[in-house]
């Protein structure tokens, strides 16, 4: 918990709090298109915001045993939550929270920050972040990415647990119907009699449930 709370502070801290500071110095500038209601749409970004950092960080402490950080990474794969609708609601709530800023202070450049953020996040995201997933996790990563999109939520939230999902049971059944143990067992067994006016009975096997 005190490791996740320090990289609260430290990493989104930074980048959507202190960073912003020192790009619009927090000045407010004219509404964009002159439209002040964007000025509350912008406080409603920094309110789910907040509420998606804190919900995150919450959970890859007490439920994934670790932080966010790859030098101390969560033990358990954090499915819960905000993450039964998408797979990174944390970099998500930084950059809404960032354009939640650039909507109140009527500041282009930090709308322009808040691109440059998600693009480093996407880009963070393909080429570490994914494979040492996968690399940790295997079959129940791989069975997460297949329901859960990688950045546009979906409003139907994935209900059950990736190793009880049909991607992962569709892999055990193929594992253990090719695995050298099964295969003696599917050997064609013969009956043991033939009842009058029938004719021979048909060879059983045993085969992996769906």
């Amino acid at each position: 918990m005190v490791g996740s709370a320090a990289f609260l502070v430290i990493a989104p801290g930074f980048v959507a709090g202190l960073a912003p500071w020192w790009i619009s110095g927090w000045r407010l500038e004219a509404a964009f298109l002159g439209l002040p209601l964007l000025r509350f749409a912008g406080g409603i970004l920094i309110g789910i915001g907040a509420v998606g950092l804190l919900d995150s960080f919450v959970r890859f402490a007490v439920q994934g045993v670790g932080t966010p950080a790859p030098v101390f990474p969560a033990r358990h794969l954090v499915v819960t939550g905000l993450y039964r609708y998408v797979r990174n609601p944390m970099y998500l709530a930084v950059v809404s929270t960032i354009f939640g800023q650039a909507l109140i202070l009527g500041n282009v450049k930090l709308l322009e920050y808040g691109g440059l953020v998600w693009l480093s996040c996407h880009l963070f995201v393909l080429v570490y972040e994914e494979p040492t997933l996968r690399a940790s996790f295997g079959s129940e990563y791989r069975a997460f990415c297949a329901e859960v999109p990688r950045w546009i939520p979906h409003f139907t939230p994935r209900g059950k647990h990736p190793a009880d999902s049909p991607a992962v049971r569709s892999e055990k059944s193929h594992s253990s119907a090719t695995s050298p143990s099964n295969a003696g067992s599917r050997t064609a067994m013969p009956t043991t009699g033939i009842s009058s006016g029938q004719g021979p009975g048909c060879a059983t096997r045993q085969c992996a449930s769906p």
